[in-house]
């Protein structure tokens, strides 16, 4: 636990000045003028007195136990003035100094020095290049920011102080209260992993949100973040979503993944909710706010006016949302106190000249209806609205049920009383109607994360020793690319089953090879450095007889020569043609925060042109292969589309755990593509594989 960070009994400012242009005098200042309730101990050799408080030259000079000393002295002081925290006793220590990593190589070996103090002395250091944190619950701003923030329920950390910065001043001026506040910097020892863990347990938050850049740890961020988001809701906005990978991709998986997939990646398994930005960020707070969630998805939308009603049907249905029709009691207790022109089903019209008695009368029957899983209210300021009058419906209503009653009171000057009031009951408020129906929906996922059950792991087989046996003697020989060949021998004993094949070596070879396999058979180049064997002209498919197997045979390899002189071809390998089935592919791919990814998409020579594919982080269960398959725009194919037969969705889940448990197991795989993987009604047939090993 972080309590010396939040509720220290005693606080020293190392580096505490008179001077008020100097960060030292506005941290002191702001721990004093908000009124910190603890002790409050200045350090500096210059001064005897700051502020009022008696200076102490050295922090071993204070004649009393310090829990949190805030360091605020130029960055090649820092490292002796932690040690001599660590030696004096004190718990935690906020370095706002800047000139660390951030400055260059003498600032990166400074930054070195604190991660080792904090290794060897157990001092929990936050920091360095920081704002400082807040804790509006004790009233502690140890921050050099210019005001408080309101009370409230959000815990916020932010890896950019200035984007800290900027989210206090949205903040305050739109009164959104907080909790905490805290901001990360350069994150040498405290991460924005520890503060999730922190807020998870604090009673006084409600809202975990957050801004980052990267992540220290990818495996204790899923971990943790897993546990914290079914206590919690968390929002985080992550930028930097355009870099590419760190290093050149040979692989069709490779090619399509980068950091920003693995991020949504280890979302989607976690629970986090991912703000599209700064706007989503607070939209989805707000949404929160009201500390409800509802029992399904099922949302009610009543209006005033029918063109805000259209665009939220609309944003709904895009987003998966059910807006179902109300009981035919609900139904005839509306109808008879509204005009006969009133739409009385989804969204619920109460026309343009409504009262705030009409509304109460929709809210009535909508918070009791089973039917109903939450309620939007849309409000267009006319000439013969009672604004306020509506609030305090809304309000009334949302105080007599459960389920979450969102609003969007459209406008600005007119509204303005009415959505004060709406915000002061902790009624949420949007702009428009289609952020309102999108915050609807983070509270229904929310709920659905929530409830969803822990899943059994199914018993499935594998050949591990024979496996090792074969990976291990070819990584011996320095073999790091395992062709078809090889792959083929090592997925085998995870589960994946290939057509009947032969390796050719001449003209002849292959003939006779096709005539023992049956006609028509598939002839592919059969060479360890050539991965993508179409872009080679490497590939013959529906070879129909020995004359064209031997003509194919010649062609491949002439091709094959031709393209990649330098590549080693051991001959071609022929195998039966599978008919029928959809075209998959499968992948895997590392990634430097996360580890291992399993990728699924439809498959084919236009994957990287297309791009419809899924990712998840490795261990994969069957669920998350299942839910990768829908993810996919092309998921309708998969599924049966114009009265062709589905193919076996479970049978691609399979194929997901088989590659996840693959990687679990030899970690040194770098990347790997099955492509295609021939899935049929029942089953599926692996066609083609590659391993790439690390050097």
């Amino acid at each position: 636990m972080l309590s010396a960070l939040f509720d220290p009994q005693s606080v020293a400012v190392i580096g505490a000045s008179s001077d008020t242009k100097k960060v030292g005098y506005a941290v002191l200042h702001n721990l004093i003028r908000f009124n910190y309730p603890g002790t409050l101990y200045p350090v500096n050799p210059g001064c005897a007195e700051i502020l009022g408080r008696t200076t102490y030259p050295k922090i071993s000079d204070i004649p009393a136990p310090v829990d949190l000393a805030i360091v605020v002295i130029p960055a090649r002081h820092v490292p002796a003035a932690l040690r001599e925290c660590a030696s004096a006793g004190v718990k935690a220590a906020v370095v706002i100094s800047a000139g660390f990593k951030e400055a260059g190589a003498e600032g990166t070996l400074l930054e070195e020095e604190l991660k080792k103090i904090a290794r060897e002395t157990g001092l929990r250091i936050m920091g360095p290049n920081c704002l400082g944190l807040i804790n509006t619950a004790n009233d502690m701003n140890a921050t050099f920011a210019a005001d408080m923030l309101p009370k409230g329920r959000i815990g916020f950390f932010s890896q950019s102080g200035a984007m800290g910065i900027a989210i206090m001043d949205w903040a305050i001026g739109n009164d959104v209260g907080f909790s905490k506040f805290v901001s990360l910097g350069n994150k040498t020892d405290l991460s924005e992993i520890d503060f999730i863990e922190y807020f998870m347990h604090d009673p006084s938050t409600s809202i975990i949100l957050g801004y980052i850049e990267d992540v220290v740890d990818g495996r204790r961020f899923m971990d943790v973040a897993a546990r914290a988001t079914k206590a919690k809701p968390i929002i985080l906005l992550k930028s930097g979503g355009t870099e590419a990978g760190a290093r050149a991709a040979s692989s069709h998986t490779g090619a399509l993944a980068g950091s920003d997939v693995a991020f949504d990646a280890a979302f989607k398994q976690t629970g986090v909710m991912r703000a599209a930005g700064v706007q989503d960020l607070f939209d989805t707070a707000l949404a929160f706010s009201e500390g409800k969630v509802p029992a399904g998805n099922r949302l009610l939308v009543v209006t005033n006016a029918g063109g805000p009603g259209i665009i939220a049907a609309d944003t709904a249905e895009r987003m998966g949302i059910r807006l179902p029709h109300m009981t035919k009691e609900s139904i005839q207790a509306m109808q008879a106190k509204l005009p006969p022109n009133a739409s009385l089903f989804n969204p619920v019209d109460v026309i343009g000249d409504a009262t705030s008695a009409r509304y109460a009368a929709v809210l009535e029957q909508a918070v009791r209806d089973p039917y109903v899983d939450a309620v939007l209210v849309i409000l267009t300021p006319q000439a013969m609205t009672d604004m306020e009058q509506t609030a305090d419906a809304v309000i009334a209503a949302a105080r007599s049920t459960d389920k979450p009653v969102i609003a969007s009171f459209m406008g600005e000057a007119r509204v303005r009383s009415a959505i004060t009031r709406l915000k002061n009951a902790s009624i949420p408020n949007f702009s428009y109607p289609e952020l309102a129906v999108k915050a609807f929906r983070r509270l229904a996922d929310h709920r659905a994360w929530k409830n969803m059950p822990a899943e059994e792991q199914t018993e499935t087989w594998y050949d591990f020793e024979k496996a090792q046996e074969t990976i291990t003697g070819l990584l011996a020989k320095g073999e790091r690319r395992f062709g078809e060949e090889e792959a083929i021998a090592v997925l085998s004993y995870y589960g994946f089953r290939f057509p009947r094949r032969a390796l050719a070596r001449t003209s002849k070879e292959a003939a006779s090879a096709a005539s023992r396999l049956g006609f028509p058979v598939v002839m592919k180049v059969a060479s360890p450095d050539i991965l993508h064997k179409t872009d080679v002209g490497g590939v013959r498919v529906n070879v129909r007889s020995a004359r064209e197997a031997e003509e194919a045979f010649l062609e491949i390899t002439t091709n094959a020569r031709r393209h990649l002189p330098d590549a080693f071809v051991r001959g071609v390998t022929v195998a039966e043609m599978i008919k029928g089935g959809k075209e998959v592919i499968l992948g895997v791919t590392y990634d430097r925060t996360f580890g291992h990814m399993v990728m699924v998409g439809l498959g084919g020579i236009y994957v990287e042109v297309l791009k419809d594919v899924a990712f998840r982080i490795v261990p994969v269960t069957r669920r998350d292969g299942r839910a990768m398959v829908s993810e996919l725009k092309t998921a309708g194919l998969l599924l049966g589309a114009r009265g062709e037969r589905p193919a076996d969705i479970d049978a691609i889940a399979g194929a997901i755990v088989n590659l996840s448990s693959l990687v679990a197991d030899f970690p040194e795989i770098q990347e790997l593509d099955i492509n295609p993987l021939m899935v049929m009604e029942h089953g599926a047939v692996a066609l083609d594989g590659r391993i790439i090993f690390r050097q």
